[in-house]
């Protein structure tokens, strides 16, 4: 561990914002972003004060519209929607192809922004940006197949999404809805990201891709972005609460939707001697401090394999690199190689050290906590937004760690002692996107595997959202609307032949592809 660290060349946010003005000066002003509405970049809104959850320090706000300039917003949006429903796919093809090679001239400018604003090790934020670019082009390639027999929506998709993937989420949603003959709209993420967002954004916007962008809390926004009839369809990533809100208003209206919700994602342990490929495993499921919709923070273990569970576990977790993402040695060393930097802000560190504290001070057993001395800081930085890996067993049913996904770097293990307890406790949520259970016998998976409610379920590695062709979606509460992934995710924006029942969700049926 070097005694003292510095910032690496190039990567302040005084050097990213100068990019962003350089590369996209029309939606950038000196000191605040746009918002992007009727087709041209507005200095409308008011902005907010940012900091950067790396180290502190003033980053840009998203300047938030009110609800009469938001319903100005989509009503602009439907008439870029009529006329970009007609253009030809050969030119809607091309349009977003372009946009592609602009993101990735941009891509080192991009990433940059993501870890500032947001705080993702230099390597996850590059590879948000390569997944968004590479998962599109998939689209690109094969869109004319995808869309045999299918129409665009009588109008804009409106994208609402959480801030932990603004690349590889939502800018790949928004172009392959575009890329499908729709306008899109998008709201920025109250907690981060905007200026990545809006550069993405410009890039798009100058190839022709009709987007808007626009900022504002939700529930401001969300008469214009959910209920407002010139909507053809709701996106929405985020948490259970707010989903819920969204899940009303889309049935109350009959309207198309797509509601990915957080669920508590489980790892089972049942008659499983593997230790080895395990304790492998354990550091790569906390990448970005498990700040993503697909991470694992609770594992399920049979009381008799404890012990060796703990002998790969316990190990493995102390390996973890955590700190600033762009400290280094000397100015033009390579990037460090993090597991993860800070949470989201200052005080979801704070709501996750409380929840830890009560649920010690509830009976939970905590079996490993890192130490801020092991980690990779600034002489004197601000790390009131980096929280240390911390393991507890048994948390108490009264904590919100027992049933609710932390989305931070806490694990918690709970024990079973019979095979009908294993998927009771994986089933805490109501409801994952992803499981995993490690069991020697492939037998023992399939008997298993069909009572744990998770649309993904490996057998001893971990499921992720996909890419291309993979399909995604999730059970009971964790998702609402429209699966998506692959072909999916073109049908869940545009019409096919009449009668035809979606797989997803929805409150008159669930189908299942």
């Amino acid at each position: 561990m070097p005694s003292t660290l510095i910032l690496k060349s190039g990567t302040s946010w005084d050097d990213a914002w100068q990019g962003c003005l350089t590369v996209a000066p029309e939606a950038f002003r000196d000191d605040r972003v746009l918002n992007l509405w009727n087709a041209a970049w507005q200095a409308d809104g008011r902005a907010l004060p940012a900091v950067s959850p790396v180290d502190g320090t003033p980053v840009a706000g998203p300047p938030r519209l009110d609800r009469a300039t938001a319903r100005q917003a989509v009503r602009a949006a439907l008439d870029q929607h009529r006329a970009w429903r007609h253009v030809p796919l050969p030119e809607r093809r091309a349009r977003v192809a372009a946009t592609l090679d602009a993101l990735a001239e941009h891509r080192d400018l991009l990433a940059l922004l993501l870890v500032r604003e947001i705080g993702k090790p230099w390597r996850l934020a590059r590879a948000d940006v390569d997944r968004a670019i590479d998962g599109v082009r998939w689209y690109v390639d094969g869109i004319d197949t995808m869309l045999e027999g299918r129409a665009p929506l009588d109008g804009p998709v409106s994208n609402i999404a959480s801030w932990n993937y603004p690349m590889s989420v939502l800018v790949h949603a928004l172009l392959v809805q575009a890329l499908a003959g729709n306008a899109v709209v998008a709201k920025t993420p109250t907690d981060g990201g905007v200026a990545c967002l809006t550069l993405a954004t410009a890039l798009a916007a100058r190839e022709g891709v009709p987007v808007t962008l626009v900022s504002g809390s939700g529930g401001e926004l969300s008469e214009a972005l959910v209920r407002a009839p010139e909507i053809g369809c709701v996106s929405f990533v985020g948490g259970r609460d707010t989903g819920a809100a969204v899940a009303t208003a889309v049935a109350d209206l009959g309207k198309r939707h797509i509601l990915e919700q957080e669920g508590l994602n489980t790892w089972g342990i049942w008659n499983h001697t593997d230790r080895d490929t395990l304790g492998a495993l354990i550091p790569k499921l906390f990448d970005y401090g498990k700040q993503r919709c697909t991470a694992y923070p609770r594992f399920v273990v049979q009381r008799s394999l404890f012990d060796a569970f703990l002998a790969a576990y316990l190990p493995a977790v102390r390996t973890l690199r955590i700190g600033r993402p762009l400290a280094v040695e000397h100015p033009d060393d390579p990037y460090p190689a993090l597991d993860f930097g800070p949470v989201i802000n200052a005080a979801k560190a704070k709501e996750l050290d409380d929840q830890v504290a009560e649920a010690i001070d509830r009976g939970a057993v905590p079996l490993h906590r890192g130490s801020p001395a092991d980690a990779r800081f600034l002489p004197g930085q601000d790390t009131s937004a980096y929280v240390q890996p911390v393991t507890l067993l048994s948390p108490p049913r009264s904590s919100p760690l027992h049933h609710a996904e932390p989305f931070g770097p806490v694990d918690t293990i709970v024990l079973v002692d019979t095979e009908a307890e294993l998927p009771a406790a994986m089933n805490a949520s109501n409801g994952a996107l992803v499981a995993t259970l490690s069991t020697d016998e492939r037998a023992t998976f399939d008997r298993l595997a069909p009572h744990i409610r998770a649309f993904k379920i490996g057998h001893g590695v971990p499921r992720s959202r996909g890419d291309r062709d993979e399909l995604f979606g999730g059970f009971g509460a964790s998702w609402r609307g429209a699966f998506v992934g692959g072909e999916l995710l073109v049908r869940a924006v545009t019409r096919g032949p009449a009668g035809e029942r979606l797989p997803g969700n929805f409150p008159d049926h669930r189908l299942t592809p």
